[in-house]
């Protein structure tokens, strides 16, 4: 059995063949981008305000139920703060859902 080492011209040029490979993918990505440029910076920010609504409103949402779980029947735990924390989880796996799907969709475009 003969272990194959590679020389150090084979290694060189392995590691050459990936850097090629990734300024190609990073130069083809930035000529996509160029296609984009009627995206501006409100296009940005607009996307950031989707995320953060997706996290407010069901926060927002188990607040309004928790208060009313308070007031039609008391005890002596405060079902308004586990519905907050409730809609904070249900709206960062909302958020993280709609920022997957979009990474996924960018990355099938490439």
């Amino acid at each position: 059995m003969s272990d194959h080492h590679p020389d150090s011209k084979e290694r060189r040029r392995a590691l050459f063949e990936d850097f090629r490979g990734k300024v190609e993918k990073k130069e083809a990505r930035r000529i996509k981008g160029k296609q984009h440029e009627d995206e501006t910076v409100w296009f940005g920010l607009g996307m950031f305000g989707i995320v953060g609504w997706s996290v407010a409103i069901p926060t927002l949402i188990g607040v309004a139920i928790g208060l009313w779980i308070d007031r039609t029947f008391p005890t002596k735990y405060s079902w308004t703060l586990m519905m907050l924390i409730i809609g904070v989880a249900i709206g960062c796996w909302n958020a993280w859902y709609w920022v997957k799907k979009a990474g996924r969709r960018i990355e099938e475009e490439d």
